[in-house]
Formats: structure tokens, sequence, C-alpha cells
């Protein structure tokens, strides 16, 4: 039996480095796919947990919403990877109406959805941050340009911890000339 006062406290932790390595402020976003097949030590999709996906969002939710961070819990392949979100993280965005389950969102967006005051689902978003529980591929829900992070947090259960940040893009070099009077 996986010990979900464990996972709660290794998701606090790669929440806190996360926020840390990422330089993320308050009103900022952060991307989260989680497998909580894997983090039980199974493969992704066979063995969805409600119990250790609440535990593992209470975790990050717990060290983001105290720093004033956004969460948005990308959903599973059944949902095309949508996202969960507050609706005042992303004020006019177009919102899909999907309410996720276990086995059709997955655990942890159920999770988000059930413990969010104003709980929207979008198709597409752009976040400052991302953790990644699980190989559940979030970069598509990242801004460009993406860095990946290498944190001291390396697993939350059984499941790898990938992070990224995202950076400005760099245009130009070294050697560009601008024009000062459009600086």
């Amino acid at each position: 039996m996986t010990d979900l006062t464990v996972l709660q406290k290794e998701a606090e932790e790669a929440a806190r480095v996360l926020c840390d390595a990422a330089h993320l402020e308050s009103g900022m976003l952060v991307v989260v796919g989680c497998s909580s097949s894997e983090i039980c030590g199974e493969r992704i999709g066979t063995d969805s947990s409600p119990e250790v996906a609440k535990a593992v969002f209470s975790g990050l939710y717990h060290v983001f919403s105290s720093r004033g961070i956004y969460l948005a819990a990308q959903c599973c392949e059944h949902l095309n990877r949508a996202l969960i979100t507050e609706r005042e993280a992303v004020p006019g965005a177009p919102i899909v109406n999907v309410v996720p389950q276990p086995k059709a969102g997955g655990s942890f967006a159920t999770a988000a959805y059930a413990a969010f005051h104003h709980p929207v689902a979008l198709e597409h978003i752009r976040a400052d941050a991302g953790l990644d529980i699980g190989s559940t591929l979030i970069g598509m829900h990242l801004k460009e340009v993406a860095v990946p992070l290498r944190l001291p947090v390396k697993k939350i259960g059984e499941a790898t911890l990938t992070a990224a940040r995202v950076r400005p893009k760099f245009i130009g070099g070294s050697r560009a000339v601008y024009d000062e009077s459009l600086l």
C-alpha cells in the first residue's frame, strides 16, 4: 500500500523546489501532468488511484496556492490532454465543457476539478513552468522556450519526475544591431 502522507510530502517538496528553480511569482501558471498509476509502480493508464492523485494534488496545491501560483492539471489522452484550472487563472480564455473522471481525464485532473473553487476546462494553455509526474507529456502546454530543470526530487512514489521552466526567446545574439529608437 502506498503511503499517502509520504506522497503528499514528496509533492510539496517538488513544488517548493520548482518555485525556487523556475523563479515563479504570484499570478504565474504551472501545468502538472500526473499518472497515479506510475506513482504506484504500474504502467501509465492501467491502475488509476483517486486517493493517490488527491494526496499528490493536495501537496502541490498547498505550495502553489500559498504563493499565488495557479495550477493547471493536465487530463489524460482520453480528453485530448485538456486542462483543468481555476477560472480566475485564465480570464477570457475559451473554455470547453467536460468534467474529468478517473478513467476519462485521469484521477489527478478529477482531484483538481473537485478541489478548485471555480474549475474550468481548456483545450490549450501556455504555462510558465511544469511538472510531469510519470511521463505524461506536458510540453505542449508550456510557453516557448522550455528549459529542463534538474530538481533534487527525482520521483514521486515510483513515478519519474521531470520539471521545466520557460524563458524568453533569444533573438539576434551578441552580433545583433538594434534600432535604438525602438528600444
